[in-house]
């Protein structure tokens, strides 16, 4: 099997919606779903989700990979992603069709999520201590005609009202109540009972493309008190102590290894290799480039 691999680590969704193989997209009010046909023997990449993700495929394999977990979803089946995670992918056709691959990903963040308890008149049942990243959604016949029934929307997205979209995913977060209220009830009235180490939180993300923003989050904290905590840890701004532990780790690969300034610049959490360049040259008064060739001569 020939597997192609996408070395930049893709933002969610904003990187999916630009993919070569997007076959089409909705959106309504912080839910976005993007349809996906390609033809393909094995693809693999990265991407770190800034929303929650569910993702059915119709046709063909998804495997995801978190931490040391692999999870594979094959034709008719669904799982759930959290957001704030990064996750490593391959996918494939089916043999025997041209190994052709068909799927949607549907992106939704916590507005849309009150819009539906406030629609619904949902009520919290219980609390939940933990929202577990990565989920396994069970696809019953009423949520495939569903599927089914979006594909004509893609077709004409520009002529389809706002109202009409709007009703066709408030109709989706209905089947996902039925098929798995434990998810829902994660997702609307989360409690964490502690509060994640902020050392541990950062170490785990430090070469993931993450935003302050995203570090509190993960932590249990608000923005504020991240950073307060922060500083008294490591007596500096997150910012500038993790753009410094991510030059210490290109610096390191630059001189321990054959990559490319372009991958150990995306391999070290940079998003782009000018900025990734200018940074490297303040710290070290050297490009990546140079660097690496005066310090290995003096080997």
């Amino acid at each position: 099997m020939d597997v192609q691999r996408t070395e930049k680590l893709i933002h969610a969704p904003k990187g999916m919606e630009q993919a070569p193989d997007k076959e089409g997209s909705l959106k309504w009010n912080g839910l976005i779903v993007i349809q996906f046909c390609l033809h393909t023997q094995g693809t693999r990449g990265s991407f770190f989700l800034k929303d929650h993700l569910l993702l059915f495929v119709k046709s063909g394999v998804y495997t995801v990979k978190f931490r040391n977990e692999k999870y594979t979803v094959r034709s008719n089946e669904m799982i759930f992603l959290h957001k704030a995670i990064k996750v490593d992918y391959e996918k494939s056709g089916e043999p025997g069709t041209e190994y052709f691959l068909d799927y949607m990903m549907f992106y939704m963040n916590e507005d849309i999520l009150q819009k539906f308890a406030d629609f619904a008149d949902w009520k919290t049942i219980h609390s939940i201590n933990e929202v577990a990243p990565v989920s396994v959604i069970s696809v019953n016949a009423p949520m495939r005609a569903y599927i089914n029934s979006l594909k004509s929307y893609f077709n004409q997205s520009d002529s389809i009202s706002d109202g009409l979209v709007g009703v066709k995913f408030m109709e989706l977060l209905f089947h996902l109540a039925e098929a798995n209220t434990n998810l829902l009830q994660q997702l609307l009235y989360p409690h964490p009972t502690e509060r994640s180490q902020i050392e541990q939180v950062v170490e785990e993300n430090v070469t993931n493309p993450v935003s302050i923003e995203d570090l509190a989050y993960l932590s249990g904290r608000s923005l504020s008190t991240f950073k307060r905590e922060f500083r008294t840890l490591h007596n500096s701004s997150p910012l500038k102590w993790i753009r410094n532990r991510r030059l210490d780790l290109a610096s390191q690969l630059l001189l321990e290894s054959t990559q490319s300034v372009t991958d150990i610049c995306f391999a070290c959490g940079f998003e782009n290799t000018t900025h990734f360049s200018k940074v490297f040259k303040m710290r070290f008064d050297l490009s990546p480039t140079e660097y690496r060739r005066r310090n290995l001569r003096k080997e």
